[in-house]
């Protein structure tokens, strides 16, 4: 009889979980609107070399502004159709979005409350990684702020890097990413292929 380590233990695949706000479009606070939202140069082009490279990609995103009663899930969730809808016309498939709603300070009614899906904490790695096998020592995390950085390493993800379209990145949070990038086509340029 045959076994292959396929079949002895599951395949789990590498992924580059992205920030939204910062790393993929400008983050001009509490983007909601389809009209407001802007793509930061040469997205599509990065994102299509981590797919060449053997990566999933999954967004991961702390949306406060639901929290704090500014939209609700659902203009959340009418941007994110049409934001999926413009990768696919770049015919890159994006695995999964991800986001929590909630803020333990500034959250209303049910949306106050500390929570283990809000970067820092690793929840929507985690469960982004059961539900699409990752394997998050093989993976990498792309933020613009520590927040970012820290979920990643709570999470267990081995590479944890900054770019620099979206928050300033200082001394101190850049000694604490594993790398930081003038933006995310420059950082997916450096990426070695997996094998």
């Amino acid at each position: 009889m045959l076994y292959s380590e396929d079949i002895m233990q599951e395949k789990k695949y590498p992924a580059v979980f992205l920030d939204r706000d910062g790393v993929i479009n400008y983050d001009d606070d509490y983007v909601y609107k389809i009209d407001d939202y802007r793509f930061i140069p040469d997205v599509f082009a990065a994102c299509q070399l981590f797919i060449k490279k053997g990566y999933k990609l999954i967004v991961i995103t702390n949306q406060a502004g639901i929290a704090r009663g500014l939209y609700t899930e659902e203009d959340f969730n009418h941007l994110n159709q049409w934001f999926l809808k413009q990768f696919k016309k770049n015919n890159i498939k994006i695995s999964g979005v991800y986001y929590c709603p909630h803020h333990p300070v500034y959250g209303i009614g049910k949306y106050r409350q500390s929570c283990h899906c809000r970067k820092p904490q690793p929840g929507m790695i985690q469960q982004a990684a059961l539900e699409h096998k990752l394997d998050l020592s093989r993976s990498i995390l792309i933020g613009d702020k520590i927040s970012d950085i820290n979920a990643g390493k709570n999470a267990g993800i081995s590479t944890n890097l900054l770019v620099k379209t979206g928050k300033p990145v200082t001394d101190i949070i850049r000694k604490q990413a594993d790398g930081a990038y003038e933006n995310l086509f420059s950082l997916a340029m450096s990426i070695t292929p997996l094998l």
